[in-house]
C-alpha cells in the first residue's frame, strides 16, 4: 500500500511539474528554470516506473511461493494414509511445543513456516508482512525456546528421531 502511494504521489508531482514546464515555456521563462523542472518530472517518472516494476515483480514472487505451497500442500495430500497419521501427530506434537514454550499464533505460524525452510524474505511474502516483523518474530521464538537460531529450531524437532 505505501508502495502504491508513493507512485500516485510521483505521479502528482510530475504531471503538476510537466503542466508548470509547458506554461513557463509560453511565459519565456529562462531555459535553466525550465530545464531543472523537466528533470523534476523525468526522475519523478523513472521513479513510479521503477516501483511498478518492484511491485510486478514482488506480486508475481509472492504468487510463485504461493503455487510452490500449494503443490506442496497436494503432494502432503496424496501420501499414504499411515504417513497422514505420521505427519499428523508429529504436527501435534511440534504445536504442543510451541505452546509450552508461549508462542503466539503468529508467532507459531513463523516458527512452523521456519521448520520447512522458509527464508524471512518467503515467509514475509507468505504472510504479507514486512522481512523485519518476521525477523523480530523469530528472535523472539528463539528466546523463548532458549535457542540460538533456525538450525536449532529444527534440530530441536529432529533429533529424537536419530540414533
Amino acid at each position: 500500500m505505501r508502495d502504491k502511494l508513493i507512485i500516485i504521489i510521483l505521479l502528482i508531482i510530475m504531471f503538476l511539474n510537466f503542466f508548470d514546464v509547458l506554461t513557463d515555456i509560453s511565459l519565456g521563462v529562462p531555459s535553466w528554470h525550465i530545464f531543472s523542472e523537466s528533470l523534476i518530472v523525468l526522475v519523478s517518472a523513472i521513479g513510479a516506473l521503477f516501483l511498478i516494476k518492484d511491485i510486478r515483480n514482488r506480486t508475481a514472487d509472492i504468487i510463485r511461493l504461493k503455487q510452490a505451497l500449494s503443490i506442496s500442500n497436494d503432494k502432503f495430500r496424496n501420501i499414504s494414509d499411515e504417513m497422514k497419521n505420521a505427519r499428523h501427530e508429529y504436527s501435534a506434537v511440534i504445536r504442543k511445543q510451541f505452546l509450552q514454550w508461549s508462542l503466539t499464533p503468529s508467532e507459531q505460524e513463523v516458527a512452523m513456516l521456519l521448520l520447512k525452510g522458509l527464508s524471512f524474505k518467503e515467509i514475509s511474502a507468505v504472510r504479507n508482512t514486512k522481512e523485519k516483523t518476521v525477523r523480530q518474530q523469530a528472535s523472539t521464538i528463539y528466546s523463548k525456546a532458549n535457542i540460538e537460531g533456525r538450525h536449532e529450531l529444527a534440530a530441536w524437532f529432529l533429533e529424537d528421531f536419530m540414533q
